[in-house]
């Protein structure tokens, strides 16, 4: 089964060195599940100051710069695993560098059959 581990943080939680020591231990951390054949993906985000939201009601679209929501932690990358159960997806989400500062959600994601294949970089 699928699990996204959405990662959040405070806007400013890691300092620029840091911030390159995480990225290095969430690439090593990608490898290993890779080589465990459990890596489906992961990416940081951009930061927040980049998002766009959009909304439809009503056959009108709404588009705001920022996020969804106000909040003080804001998403800041994934993680996206296919394991056995969800215990180990909250095993693998505690070796994300990100816990260490923010906070990393574990959440099934959902089957749907007869989705086009995503593209691979």
């Amino acid at each position: 089964m699928k699990y996204l581990l959405l990662v959040y943080a405070t806007p400013n939680a890691w300092e620029p060195e840091e911030r390159k020591v995480a990225l290095g231990e969430s690439v090593a951390l990608c490898h290993d599940l890779h080589s465990q054949d459990q890596y489906c993906s992961a990416a940081p985000l951009e930061p927040v100051e980049t998002a766009i939201s959009v909304r439809v009601r009503e056959g009108e679209a709404l588009v705001t710069d920022g996020p969804f929501a106000e909040t003080t932690e804001h998403l800041g990358g994934y993680f996206l695993v296919d394991v056995d159960c969800i215990e180990a997806a909250v095993e693998i989400a505690k070796r994300i560098p990100g816990a260490r500062k923010g906070t990393v959600e574990v959440r099934p994601v959902v089957e749907v059959p007869n989705l086009p294949e995503g593209k691979s970089s």
